[in-house]
């Protein structure tokens, strides 16, 4: 905080303690001579009685000024002066971390110990790994960890990066960026619903043949460097299996045909930032044990 803005802290917080306490003496009053002298306000046909504030009440608005008086000689309130304690918010939370770690260091380092497939079979960390993703991922991929539309569902075994420990880890740590490309302009109409008929046939779906064989040539093609040539999928690029019937966006065919034509964009936010590595550890435990 800058000189300027100090002084007018502090001038303008002493000028409202001052103005206040005078406002406070400046109107209290002693009882009337006659008990039933009046303020001359009336309203309705009530008078006013001029009666003095209660001395209780009076007392209590003395011991708040005292109270704020103290409170910013003993703590930071005034401007750059940081108090006779000498407190601060930053020491209050470092204080407060030191005591948690105090209190839950010793299961922490436990947990980062063991292999996560150990973590995973664990119950009290199951229940400590299902707050955190209530909390943090529940919000896409649902209180049951179901997915919905656009959004994995993670007690499957199909996973578009792999459904390893590490691989886990590794989504929760840096995210996903997913792109499926448009094909739209280049396959034309005719092509988008050839391709898409011959994606259906991967699963067992009942399509047109002729159109099948048309959109395999296709998928050949433009489709297989992702998707690879029996269409199962390619967990680097995060190319789903086209063969297991699980659909991220719908297997309708006009789903189906609406990606082809105009692309699909995942985003699987990076956690590192606002998750510690423990956490993370126990996530990781927790998701990888929702289908295993």
């Amino acid at each position: 905080m800058s000189s300027f803005w100090h002084w007018w802290v502090v001038i303008l917080t002493v000028v409202s303690i001052a103005l206040i306490t005078w406002l406070l003496f400046a109107n209290r009053s002693g009882a009337p001579a006659d008990p039933e002298q009046t303020t001359g306000h009336a309203a309705d046909g009530i008078e006013e009685y001029d009666n003095p504030m209660p001395y209780w009440w009076f007392l209590m608005f003395v011991f708040t000024i005292l109270f704020g008086i103290g409170y910013l000689i003993a703590y930071p309130g005034l401007g750059n002066f940081p108090g006779l304690l000498g407190w601060t918010q930053l020491d209050q939370w470092q204080k407060s971390v030191d005591k948690a770690d105090e209190k839950f260091g010793a299961m922490r380092y436990k947990y980062l110990a063991m292999p996560i497939e150990d973590v995973a079979a664990d119950p009290d960390a199951r229940k400590m790994g299902q707050r955190l993703f209530a909390n943090n991922c529940s919000q896409c991929h649902g209180a049951d960890a179901r997915g919905s539309y656009g959004f994995p569902n993670l007690t499957d075994d199909d996973w578009l990066y792999g459904g390893s420990p590490e691989a886990i880890k590794t989504t929760l740590i840096h995210g996903r960026m997913a792109a499926m490309p448009a094909w739209g302009s280049v396959l034309g109409d005719e092509g988008v619903r050839n391709v898409a008929a011959y994606v259906l046939s991967l699963s067992g779906r009942d399509v047109d043949a002729s159109q099948a064989d048309a959109g395999k040539a296709q998928f050949d093609i433009y489709c297989v460097a992702c998707h690879q040539a029996d269409g199962t999928g390619n967990p680097m690029f995060g190319a789903p299996n086209l063969t297991n019937g699980i659909w991220l966006y719908g297997g309708e065919p006009e789903q189906i045909m609406h990606t082809l034509r105009v692309g699909r964009n995942g985003v699987m936010p990076a956690q590192s930032e606002l998750l510690s590595e423990d956490k993370i550890h126990l996530l990781t435990a927790y998701v990888y044990g929702l289908s295993n």
